[in-house]
């Protein structure tokens, strides 16, 4: 009997928890599937480019692990309701007597992960889930009262002490004999997606170009993240966030490498600040875990349910568009509907924008970003999005309100990346750039096509803080 490895965001062959004790444990040989769902996606708000870039490295995946002798098979239905019977009826035609797949974490995808567990055990398959998408297991942190964490830094505290043992990465799958079973042909369209805008160009697909990136960053950027990644002008970041969102890297690779180059240099801030970033990359999971419904359209803190927030299509359609006459949200913007990605101050300057200043719905927000996203992850999304709307766990004080001019004189002092992205500024002296008033004298003198302010900073800011304070 074969077994049978169900891949989904861990499209890579190494460091591989469910591939590599299932090529471990097989006796006659293994089999790859992955199962594309274009309406379960749709309704997930999953971006073109997103999609497209799981393909690109499912075709990536499927050439390394044919070097292994595991074809990699692929079926598609329409949603996750079908994947239970897709799934035992694959296993029982391929003789496969086991299931191995790593966790997934989000309400839908534990529901469809408990269906097929059921179905496939009730048919005699015997089923292996591993914790893989997360540095330290969600079930595993917990105050000494047994609750989960609302706050990061006794969160992180916890984690600090557990990450090291949960984090030791395994090698690639062991070799199997031949199937004789031929691996699929990935798809280059999805039924309801279009590729034709997309630019992923800045992403090569791949584990190999994955782990490139990553030893790129710690050699040359990792020294000064703590104050480049701020700077969306400059390539401060890793970069890796549609790698690890796709499971073409895994966090545990990431880690063991920050750790390595700490190790290099014991007080390198450099290093315990992108470490930090990974552990909010578990500590968001957790909470998703912890509370199921952040992930289901409401929010942490139950009372902002009764936000009265504004439905102003033309003002949500101005911020979409980059077209608010504030240069920094603008540029953020555009960033993020020309390239599928957005420096993530920029992402917290954008969505406090949208729902401090505009005082719209932070789920619109949230949307929106998930239907643009490369690197679209519901549970950092989230997270973000209730962080800038004061309305999530250890989110961002209600009075505290980003000044997007303050803002980009302090992290994009001389325009440079707001004058990439709004080409029609780029006659702006980049002191104008920072300054309301003499960024609409500049306009007007020069007669550039720039939008008013789609809301005075002031008068935006007051709404808010009111609207916030009548829940009080």
């Amino acid at each position: 009997m074969s077994s049978l490895v169900w891949f989904r965001r861990d499209l890579r062959a190494t460091d591989n928890k469910a591939l590599f004790q299932a090529a471990l444990e097989a006796t006659d040989g293994l089999i790859g599937l992955f199962v594309i769902t274009p309406q379960q996606w749709k309704s997930h708000d999953d971006a073109d480019c997103k999609v497209k870039f799981w393909l690109d490295n499912l075709r990536e995946l499927s050439l390394t692990l044919a070097k292994y002798r595991i074809p990699l098979r692929i079926e598609t239905c329409d949603s996750y309701a079908e994947v239970p019977d897709v799934i035992t009826k694959f296993a029982q035609a391929h003789h496969c007597d086991s299931l191995y797949f790593n966790r997934e974490y989000e309400v839908h995808e534990v529901r469809r992960d408990n269906l097929v567990s059921q179905e496939c055990e009730s048919g005699g398959i015997a089923v292996r889930r591993f914790h893989d998408r997360v540095l330290v297991s969600p079930h595993e942190i917990k105050t000494k009262e047994g609750k989960f964490y609302s706050v990061f830094t006794p969160y992180r505290k916890v984690w600090e002490t557990k990450v090291h043992d949960w984090a030791v990465s395994v090698g690639s799958p062991k070799k199997q004999p031949e199937s004789g079973l031929e691996a699929s042909e990935i798809p280059t369209q999805i039924a309801g997606f279009d590729f034709k805008d997309c630019h992923n160009d800045a992403w090569k697909p791949g584990e190999k170009a994955a782990l490139t990136r990553l030893k790129q960053f710690s050699q040359n950027n990792i020294e000064g993240y703590s104050e480049a990644r701020n700077i969306p002008s400059v390539d401060g970041t890793s970069f890796l966030s549609p790698y690890l969102a796709a499971g073409v890297i895994s966090p545990r690779q990431c880690l063991n490498e920050a750790l390595a180059t700490e190790g290099e240099a014991a007080e390198q801030e450099g290093a315990k600040q992108w470490i930090s970033e990974l552990c909010w990359r578990d500590f968001y999971t957790h909470v998703m875990v912890a509370v199921p419904r952040v992930s289901m359209h409401q929010p942490f803190k139950l009372k902002t349910n009764a936000l009265n927030w504004r439905t102003d299509s033309a003002d949500f359609e101005a911020w979409a568009n980059g077209q608010t006459g504030y240069p920094i949200v603008d540029a953020g913007m555009r960033q993020l509907n020309q390239t599928g990605w957005m420096h993530n101050r920029l992402r917290m300057v954008t969505a406090m924008f949208l729902t401090k200043h505009l005082l719209i719905d932070w789920r619109k927000g949230e949307r929106y970003f998930m239907q643009k996203l490369i690197d679209g992850d519901l549970s950092a999304n989230n997270g973000g999005w209730q962080w800038s709307a004061s309305t999530g766990t250890d989110s961002v004080p209600y009075f505290r309100i980003f000044n997007p001019f303050s803002q980009s004189k302090r992290f994009d002092v001389e325009g440079a990346f707001i004058k990439q992205m709004c080409p029609e500024l780029r006659r702006v002296p980049s002191a104008a750039l920072h300054d309301p008033k003499k960024l609409s004298k500049v306009i007007e003198e020069k007669g550039l096509e720039y939008p008013d302010f789609v809301v005075d900073y002031k008068e935006g800011r007051e709404r808010a803080l009111a609207a916030f304070k009548s829940l009080t």
